[in-house]
Parts: C-alpha cells; structure tokens; sequence
C-alpha cells in the first residue's frame, strides 16, 4: 500500500507590503480572497500573507494527505520558515480561527498577536449541525441550493439582500473547489475543543465578532473574552459570520489599531 504523503504542503499566498507581518487564514471551503477588501489597505502600512490552506484555492490537495490540525499547523511553520518570517500577527477566520488559535497554544514562538474573528474554542453541535446542513443541501439537493443555503446562513439578511453577486463568488467556488478536501478538514473541525487549553494563551489577542452570526454564536467570543488573560472584544451589530467581506472597513480599522497597540506596548517576545 502507498503510504500517505507527509510534510507540508506549500501554500499559495498573496504576499504584500512592509512592516510588521500579519499572516491571514480563511475558513472551511474558502480561500485567500475572502480578505481581498482588508489586505489592500492594511498593506500600506504592514506585510500582509494572505494564503489558500490546502486543498483549498491554488494549494495542492495531497490525496490520501492529512487535514487535521497539526497538518494544516506544520504548512503555516513551513511558510514562516520559507519567508524567513520569526513571528506574526495571526489572524483567522471562522476555521481559520480555530487554526490560528491552535496554532497559537502550540507555537506561541511564532506568533507575535493572535485576531480570531468569527470563532471560538470549540465547534459545538450548533456549529456541526450548520455543517451536516450543508454537506445534506449539496448531496441530495445539488449546487445551486447549496449555495442559496450558504448565503442564507453565512450573511446578515440586509447585507446578502444588498450583495446578490456574492452568489456568483459562492457558485464559482462550489464549481471549482476539492470537496473531498473540504470534508477532510471539516471532520476535523467537527472535533476541535481547546477550552481546556485556551486560558494558557499568552500573546496579546483580540476577538472579533457579528451578532448576528449563524454560524458561530457569539457566546463564544464572549467565552474567548473571558478565558484568554487580557484578551479585548469588539462585537458588530448588524453583521453575520463573515466579517471581513461584511465589515471590510471595521476589519480594517480593527485590526490596524490592534497592530499599532501590540507594536507599541512591548517588544516582541524574546526581544
């Protein structure tokens, strides 16, 4: 039998900018374009990595290649390493923060910050049941209803009412991306549960949160506030699971300020 391929895989990014580096990290069946109305601007004043985790955009799909977390953990060490980056300001959404936030419990020498946005330190049964929700809409209903169910799920109501060409994006990459991939990952995420971990998280974080997010309720950036020592909330009214494509100049000004004031309040760890 051949075995599964090891090692990392190396990602695509979209690498821009000078300055303090901060490294960007999507969610489950998304891609490093989900941030292309924050990294712009964030851009001019910082190093911004914007990457495809694999199996996911122009990353490779290892077949019969892991999905859990410490394999998608090594990809982001190898990236670092390749870019001769020490640390970042790491900052993840939905999945992407529940990687971040692994990522930073067990390699804190990277990581400079961490900003989860749209995340928690768990995926309870609400989460995997929007999740098996999905998986059901594509399988017996087809693509089309797939997305329709994604768009009614992902974005506040006024603003997907206001967008109806995020249905094209979201019917493109239904099209295109490696569902196999995609559920490899997700039965991994049906099982992360660091709260009995998270309160050993010791680089300055931020949380960031839409109230009316579906997909992830807000309780749980109440319990990141409360369990991560110095850890800072902001909550978006108004706002559903993905922020930054909601909230693109909240994200910005939230994160920019975020950068500023760890950059300012001390050097880096081991400085």
């Amino acid at each position: 039998m051949t075995e599964p391929p090891a090692g990392p895989v190396a990602l695509h990014r979209v690498d821009a900018g000078r300055g303090p580096a901060l490294l960007f990290l999507h969610g489950l069946g998304g891609d490093h374009a989900v941030w292309n109305a924050v990294t712009p601007r964030l851009s001019e004043q910082h190093r911004t990595i914007a990457v495809d985790l694999r199996g996911h955009g122009r990353s490779p799909a290892p077949a019969g290649g892991p999905y859990d977390f410490p394999a998608l953990q090594g990809d982001l060490v190898a990236l670092l390493d390749d870019l001769r980056i020490e640390r970042v300001h790491l900052i993840g959404l939905s999945a992407g923060a529940y990687l971040a936030l692994a990522f930073t419990l067990d390699h804190p020498e990277r990581v400079r910050s961490l900003v989860s946005i749209a995340g928690g330190s768990s995926c309870d049964k609400h989460t995997q049941a929007i999740g098996d929700r999905w998986a059901r809409t594509y399988r017996e209903e087809g693509p089309d209803a797939y997305v329709l169910r994604l768009v009614k799920d992902l974005y506040y109501p006024d603003w997907a009412e206001a967008h109806l060409d995020v249905v094209d994006r979201l019917r493109e990459q239904a099209r295109e991306g490696d569902f196999a991939a995609f559920a490899r990952w997700g039965a991994a995420i049906r099982t992360f549960d660091v709260r009995g971990r998270v309160g050993r998280v010791n680089r300055p974080t931020l949380v960031v949160h839409g109230m009316d997010d579906q997909v992830v309720d807000v309780a749980h950036a109440r319990l990141l506030r409360q369990s991560i020592p110095g850890a800072e909330l902001r909550l978006l009214a108004q706002t559903g699971h993905l922020v930054p494509i909601e909230r693109p100049d909240e994200t910005v000004v939230a994160v920019q300020g975020w950068v500023a004031k760890v950059e300012a309040a001390s050097p880096p760890p081991g400085a």
